[in-house]
């Protein structure tokens, strides 16, 4: 499946906001936003005409970008969100934020969601007590996702969870930090997900 392999600094300075692509370098004195808070190419500095289709477009892209998500699979999770009962917007970034890597990230076992994808491709995690390696995996209420015994005792895993232990834990997951593990209270409900984008517009981008 193709993926986005270019300089991910350009997607946030795209959006004219942080994504949160880099991990602690988002953090930092060095994020690219801080130096160039302009698009990029050559006319990244030039006058923006923003159509109604332009902001629809912008919103997927933003919300595809945020997730790292390939648009074959993007559209894939709104036909299942349109499917489901609900709110469609509400839907589609449930399923997004229910992904594996997403939850890796989210509760501070990665420093990024491509790191996260990365960890959770090369086995380093566990679902239900069953080795999992696919990033795109969805999870469900009451499952229990815990890094696996080898991988507790690699350095590079002490690292990254000590580095993350700070950050905040969406409510809707449980984590036991002693025991590396996460357990899925509930999926998350619209106010309980933290994402700059405004879903209404891609739920229009896609009913055109």
């Amino acid at each position: 499946m193709a993926r986005y392999t270019g300089a991910v600094c350009r997607l946030c300075r795209r959006e004219g906001e942080k994504l949160f692509l880099k991990g602690d370098r988002c953090y930092s004195e060095k994020c690219s936003l801080n130096h160039r808070a302009y698009g990029p190419g050559q006319h990244g500095q030039g006058r923006k005409k923003s159509s109604e289709y332009g902001l629809q477009l912008r919103a997927k892209q933003k919300a595809r970008s945020f997730y790292g998500v390939s648009e074959k699979q993007f559209h894939h999770y709104f036909e299942v969100a349109e499917r489901k009962n609900g709110v469609t917007g509400d839907n589609l970034l449930r399923i997004l934020e229910s992904r594996l890597d997403n939850v890796v990230y989210r509760t501070g076992f990665a420093s990024s969601r491509a790191e996260a994808r990365q960890l959770v491709g090369h086995g380093h995690f566990e679902v239900n007590g069953h080795r999992v390696d696919i990033a795109s995996y969805l999870l469900r209420a009451g499952d229990e996702v815990t890094l696996c015994e080898k991988s507790k005792g690699l350095e590079k895993m002490k690292t990254i969870i000590e580095a993350n232990a700070s950050r905040p834990v969406p409510a809707w997951c449980d984590v036991d930090r002693d025991k590396c593990s996460v357990k899925i209270v509930n999926l998350p409900e619209r106010e309980q997900i933290e994402v700059p984008v405004e879903e209404q517009l891609i739920v229009e981008f896609y009913s055109k």
